[in-house]
């Protein structure tokens, strides 16, 4: 049977929740039970035009452990059942295992209800669709407007037959043969790691791929709890990582691991106790995947490229720079082919799981090349470096724009690369300079072959922004 289903008596969802990347919004003001449902017919509708089949659309839902996730998810479901879908309810799931699941399993598309990093008061929507080279993450470029547009004003769908939903077990199982077989099912050493998972997703995947290799897993914070106890999932955030790093120490661990809240970012520790930078991650990588596949495509965000960029002409690979941000890298890597990605606040992208982020890859390489090397990892990381970084400033600025094509003046020399910001590059040192896509803040990073070189260009390089910026706050 066909329904008509029109949008009468609607709630609209505020403008500001539709990002570059996702929706998300504090609950309930911003985000709720029922403003999930326009916002889910929007997903139908777009879904719905992507592909030209009159059968039933297979939508795969998934959700976080925060305490609004569960009356999201029945407004989500519910609504998906009323329009005609076959709604495959994934439970509480991280982010990656969610993009494994549309993937590997071919769905339509899919709705994954976390707020990822945010603070417990959020929450929020991620979507993808399938295509035929992969995962397209719904942002910017790909939807988003479509999807506010139509949240907000209302949309008629026929409903595609009748709905119903069902429960999919066992698919971390399967993600983790999936990474085991992308990392070449490599035979690893048992080593001692301790996982910081801040109450959150990550601890799912981490406990399941240590019940499938050797090791002594360590475990800070595995418990699920959407009020983030111990501190907030984030981290980027220094503090977040403070007691890890002297747990790893404490322990005598040869690694430390910490996903974000949504798991689709990990930060590693080195045995030192030292966080290793996400562009010496991926330059590892790249050395691996590049010495069996020579030729293949990397790419890395246009933050740091120094090392990475080195590392992959060492190994005859060819790169590509990105702009910032999971759902644009996503975008590229269909574009280029790309094997791998990475990105310089920890996401990690493969082509094998659809171009979209995937952590237990990751932990699996970097575990093998220190099976292999014998060394610790600190030493295995500092043989990979060929530069330093700043770390990111961040300036709340009124006036972006104007300082960005201040800078571009000042450094007009240099080769300079507009894609995001800008770029400013000479032949030892570099910097990016770009407004964030998620909040209101202007961010400077630099890099340098030399360190010591490194600080003097930073100090330069504040006074040179502080001269022409007008400041909501100071830099931090």
């Amino acid at each position: 049977m066909i329904k008509y289903l029109n949008s009468m008596n609607r709630s609209v969802p505020p403008e500001n929740i539709f990002k570059s990347y996702d929706i998300r919004g504090i609950y309930p003001e911003e985000i709720n039970e029922e403003f999930a449902v326009p916002i889910t017919r929007a997903i139908y509708k777009l879904l719905s035009d992507q592909f030209s089949t009159t059968k039933p659309l297979t939508i795969a839902v998934g959700r976080d452990m925060r305490l609004s996730s569960p009356v999201i998810f029945e407004a989500v479901s519910k609504t998906l059942i009323e329009l005609g879908a076959k709604v495959i309810d994934l439970g509480i799931v991280s982010t990656p295992t969610f993009y494994f699941a549309v993937f590997k399993y071919g769905y339509d598309g899919g709705i994954q209800i976390t707020a990822s990093h945010n603070p417990k008061q959020y929450n929020g929507l991620k979507i993808v669709r399938k295509s035929a080279t992969g995962l397209v993450k719904i942002g910017k470029n790909t939807g988003m407007e479509d999807i506010k547009r139509l949240s907000r004003e209302g949309v008629d769908i026929i409903a595609r037959g009748e709905g119903s939903i069902i429960k999919k077990a066992d698919v971390l199982k399967e993600e983790v043969q999936n990474a085991l077989r992308i990392a070449g099912f490599p035979e690893i050493k048992k080593f001692k790691l301790v996982a910081d998972a801040a109450n959150a997703l990550g601890a799912l995947y981490i406990d399941a791929l240590f019940k499938a290799i050797p090791g002594e897993l360590i475990k800070m914070n595995f418990e699920l709890d959407g009020t983030f106890p111990a501190h907030q999932a984030d981290p980027l955030q220094a503090e977040t990582l403070v007691e890890l790093q002297k747990k790893v120490i404490e322990e005598k661990a040869d690694l430390g691991l910490a996903p974000d809240g949504d798991g689709d970012r990990l930060f590693f520790i080195d045995e030192k106790g030292e966080v290793i930078q996400p562009s010496l991650i991926t330059s590892l990588v790249a050395k691996e995947l590049l010495t069996e596949k020579k030729g293949e495509t990397i790419l890395f965000d246009i933050r740091y490229i120094l090392t990475p960029k080195k590392i992959v002409e060492e190994y005859q690979g060819k790169y590509e720079i990105t702009k910032v941000g999971h759902a644009f890298i996503t975008e590229k890597m269909h574009e280029t082919g790309a094997i791998f990605a990475g990105e310089s606040s920890a996401h990690y992208f493969f082509r094998e799981t659809g171009n979209a982020e995937s952590q237990l890859p990751m932990i699996l390489i970097v575990l093998n090349v220190m099976s292999r090397e014998g060394k610790p990892l600190s030493v295995i990381i500092e043989n990979l470096r060929r530069s330093h970084e700043s770390g990111e400033t961040n300036f709340k600025v009124k006036n972006a724009l104007e300082i960005i094509e201040a800078l571009k003046e000042k450094y007009s020399d240099a080769e300079i690369n507009t894609l995001d910001g800008v770029a400013v590059s000479y032949k030892d040192w570099r910097f990016s300079l770009r407004s964030s896509n998620t909040e209101p803040l202007l961010r400077l990073n630099i890099e340098h072959v030399g360190k010591e070189a490194l600080a003097d260009k930073k100090q330069e390089l504040l006074a040179e922004i502080e001269k022409h910026a007008v400041f909501e706050g100071l830099p931090k």
